[in-house]
Parts: C-alpha cells; structure tokens; sequence
C-alpha cells in the first residue's frame, strides 16, 4: 500500500538490532563484502564468508579471518548453509544474510527467494527489491546512534547527509547523553525505592515515544506523586529545552549539585533561573592575528575576541587588532623583553589557568600563526595536562603573507620553486645552524633582525672553528628584503643583497614586528636601480584603499 501523500510507498520501520553473537552469512568476496564484514565484527556479530578456494580475496576479508574474526567457508554456496552454518540455539539457521554478488546474478534472486521462505533478513547489493533490510549510513558517538537511508536512491547521498548532522551536534554529546542517562535511573531507583510495581522507567527508554501529554502540566502544592518526582521532571525539562550545546558543557558536579538542591527542597529554578546557576566550565582558545591588519583576521578569531572574558595578547600584536576588542573585555599585554621570555611566558600560562577556573572564556592572542614558532603547542600542552583542551585558530602567517604585500612573490616559475622558514633566533638566544645555498629556494627568516649581522654573517663566511665546511655558502650579491609592519598603513620595506642588507638596516632603524626574505625572487617585481645599494619603501593602503573601493561600488548600487 502506497502513501498517497509522497507517491514513495510506506515508510520503512527503522531499527537499532543488537546482533551480538549472531551469525551474519557474506556471500562473496569482494571489497563489499569487506565492507560488510567489517560492520558485522564492530556490531559483535560473527560473519561466515562463504567464497571458493579460487576467489580473490579482499585484504580486509583476509586479514579479519587471519585475526579469527571471521570464518571462511572455502566453496560455492549451498542452499543448506542457510540452516546449517547458524547458532545452535537456533537451530543452526543463521540470522542474516549479505548477498555482495549484485541483483543480475541468478544466485542472488534465488538465495533471495529462499531466505524469504525462512523469515531470514536477507541483503543483496544493488537490488532493493531482492532486499528485506538495508544497511543505514551511520554516525556513532558513545551510546548515540544515527542512521540514514535514501531507499537506495540517494547516489551517497546518505553518506553526505551523515555528515551534515554530524557536523551540526556538538562535540561530546554521546558522553552527555550517557551521563544523562546514568543520572535519569539514578533518580528512579531513588524515587522508587522499595515500592512494588513496574519497575522500568515508565516508557523513557523507548527512543520512539515523544513527551507525555502531561510534560508542561502545572505541579501543585498538594500534588504529592509530581512533588516525590520533581527531579526527573526537571531532568526531562533540561533535556527537552536546553541547547544541545549546554548539555554538553554539563559537568558531574553540576548534576550533583542541582540534585543536592532538588533534595533540599530548594527552589532551583528561581535561583538559576534554569542555566544560568550552573557551574560553568571555563575554555581557551588559541588563535593567531595575523600579519597586522585587522581585515586580516580569520571570521573564527574575530568572534573570538568579540566572546572572550579575558584575552592574554602577545606585545606584538599590533594597536589595530586590539583596537577591535570590546572595550568591556579585560585585556593583559605579555611583557616579555630580552631576558624575561621565560618568566612572562609562565605569568600568561599562570594567568589563563586562573581565569579558566572561575569559568571564564580565555584567548589567547598570538601574532601571525600560533603554531609557526609562536610556542602554541608548548601552550596547548600546559592547558590539556590541567584539564582544559583549548581550540586552536589559525592565523595567516606573515611567513607567507609579508612578502606578498612587499610584492615578493615567495615561489616563481624559472627562479624559485621552493619556500623554507627559518627562525633566526633558537632556543635561549641562541643562534641556530644556517641553512646551505639553493639557488633555486625562498628563505624566510622569523624573528632574526635583532642580530640580523650575525645571521648574514653566518650565511656568507664560515666560522674560524667551524671544521665542517661541507654547507655551501650564500652568495653576498643574493636579492634579500626586510619586511617590517607588514600589512599596516606603517609597512615598510628594505630591498637589498646580503652584501649590504645590514648597512641599510642600520641606516633605516629598526621598526618591529619584521622578517628577512633571502632568494633570487626578491628582485622579480622590483630590484633597485643600478649603482643603488638598497631603496626603503614607505607605507601600504592597499586595504584601506580597498574598503574606499568597496564602499563606493556599496553607495552607486543603493542609488540605483
């Protein structure tokens, strides 16, 4: 019988089986039956693959019988492995049957007919109509399930939309659903001690019932049975209401503590106002800011800023981008200069690890990419060792981004096809190896220029002790450029050669943030003039100029 109202036919009956130390019968040997198999085994089932001696077995399938998951029954099939190869406490019929040979091959259509007549669910690739069941495209998170299914005319497009609600529901929620849970029975078996009767949870584990027509029912003051339950009442009310975000964020010690209030005979409701009384788990986040300009922040780090309680910004991050904080959000700047790294580094970790436990939000603000030596790892592992996973943001790094607005283009086609980036500062100061001369590569340095004469140094001439002279060197006529500011109004550019890069650098002075671009491509889009040793550039309004632009095209299109 039809549904008049889709022209599709009936709904399928969708169901969850616990098919644990069942016997699933594959009939083939191919990567669908590997695919079958697989979920057989994850489901606890024991699949019986039923394939001839000769047949090109999938790795996967060889692998699960090796590891003695599977079992494989070396022939054609048979019509009695149906009623054979099963449990014994059902009589040897087997539960469930893969067919993987495809609806044209005649063995599918039979071995269709005769699981039918033996009430056997039967499953045969691309055949829905030799099919009793089909398998669901599935999301699984702890005790939550979810499957999809397009009646087998989706074209994957089941395996999509799996993925579109996944991606949708929050991060842990099968752990919220199962702490739930736990807390739900609890309450029952406190609520129902010692008293005869049913002792299920009056329907609540059938996922298929929806809310009682009595869920929104006004309690009274002399309504005994709803006062003895207001617990599990105020459970379900959470559980219906309550953003799907915040019931994860839910803590035992929240539970605990409303149901501690609950037992007291305390009103929670007025005092929390529902949420709001809840302990709040504090987060952090790690973002990056980009090169400079504020136009330059990801979406993601942008909202960031504007949600954080408390933001722990590096010294370089530049006016611009703090500008866009909120003015109602407190802001510490890390007071880190030469010597003091260490000590302001613990002071920032100290300070957001404060801040996390009273509840609060923290960012953590870092110049370009936190990861691109910006300690970010070192950071992420200080906060997951105290309990708090921080998500990580990433930032457009001025290794990439500051030779574009100096007009460097980092790779070109006949002078540089590969990129490095280098720190010119290691650990503690010290300065680490330079790399050796490839006429075809782009160097980057990040954070060099405060002993920018040591690093050229290091990179054209060997050391007197240095016994190893194996590197080749630069050549001191190589194209170089500092970069400082790069992509603020105040961006100014050095273009030079190693020979005299620390000459101009001197002349110019020092305006920091900056980087050092080594490589032929320097000198693509511009060189200095002949007989010119270096030329400075001044400025950039590139995306100033850019807002004017869009504003205009913004104001003709309103006229219109």
């Amino acid at each position: 019988m039809k549904d008049a109202s889709n022209g599709f036919g009936p709904a399928p009956l969708m169901t969850a089986w616990n098919v644990e130390s069942q016997v699933h019968l594959i009939i083939g040997s191919n990567p669908l039956a590997a695919a079958r198999c697989a979920r057989s085994v994850e489901a606890g089932a024991k699949p019986v693959i039923v394939a001839p001696e000769t047949a090109d077995l999938h790795p996967t399938l060889s692998a699960q019988i090796s590891e003695g998951s599977a079992q494989w029954v070396r022939r054609e099939f048979q019509e009695d492995d149906l009623t054979s190869l099963g449990r014994e406490e059902v009589d040897r019929v087997v539960d469930t049957v893969f067919v993987t040979l495809g609806g044209r091959n005649p063995l599918s259509a039979h071995i269709s007919k005769l699981c039918r007549r033996l009430r056997i669910p039967i499953n045969v690739s691309d055949a829905p109509e030799l099919c009793s069941f089909t398998l669901l495209s599935t999301y699984s998170d702890g005790p939550l399930h979810i499957g999809i299914t397009t009646s087998g005319r989706g074209c994957k497009l089941a395996s999509r939309l799996r993925r579109e609600i996944a991606a949708f529901l929050p991060a842990n929620l099968g752990s919220a659903i199962d702490r739930l849970g736990g807390v739900r029975r609890r309450l029952w078996e406190e609520d129902h001690d010692g008293e005869l009767g049913d002792s299920t949870l009056d329907g609540d584990d059938d996922d298929t019932s929806g809310q009682k027509h009595t869920f929104n029912t006004l309690v009274t003051a002399d309504d005994s049975s709803a006062a003895k339950t207001r617990r599990m009442r105020w459970l379900s009310q959470i559980c219906e209401y309550w953003p799907l975000r915040k019931l994860v964020s839910v803590t035992d010690e929240d539970i605990l503590a409303i149901l501690k209030a609950y037992s007291s005979g305390k009103d929670i409701a007025k005092e929390t106002n529902g949420t709001s009384g809840l302990a709040k788990k504090g987060k952090i986040v790690l973002a990056g800011s980009g090169p400079g300009h504020p136009d330059l922040l990801t979406r993601a780090t942008y909202n960031a800023i504007q949600n954080a309680d408390i933001i722990l910004a590096d010294k370089l991050v530049p006016a611009p981008v703090l500008e866009v904080i909120p003015r109602r959000t407190e802001v510490h700047i890390a007071r880190k200069f030469p010597g003091n790294a260490d000590q302001a580094q613990e002071e920032f970790l100290q300070m957001g690890l404060a801040a996390l436990r009273k509840g609060q939000q923290v960012l953590r603000l870092k110049q370009g990419d936190p990861y691109l030596y910006g300690r970010g790892a070192e950071e992420f592992e200080f906060f997951r060792a105290e309990g708090y996973t921080p998500v990580v943001l990433p930032g457009i790094t001025s290794a990439m981004s500051a030779s574009l607005f100096a007009d460097i283009p980092a790779t070109h086609r006949g002078v540089s096809d590969q990129v490095l980036v280098c720190t010119g500062t290691g650990r503690k100061g010290a300065a680490p190896v330079p790399p050796a001369y490839v006429p075809t590569q782009t160097v980057v340095f990040l954070m060099a220029l405060h002993r920018l004469s040591a690093l050229i140094e290091s990179l054209t001439t060997f050391p007197a002790e240095d016994s190893n002279r194996s590197r080749t060197l630069w050549p001191k006529e190589t194209p170089c450029a500092i970069v400082e500011r790069a992509s603020c109004p105040d961006q100014r550019v050095i273009r030079s050669t190693l020979e005299h890069i620390c000459l101009a650098f001197e002349e110019a002075g020092s305006r920091p943030p900056g980087l050092l671009v080594v490589g032929a491509s320097c000198h693509v889009l511009h060189r200095p003039a002949d007989g010119q040793k270096w030329v400075i550039e001044e400025g950039f309004h590139g995306l100033d100029e850019l807002h004017g632009e869009l504003d205009t095209v913004v104001s003709l299109h309103e006229e219109k």
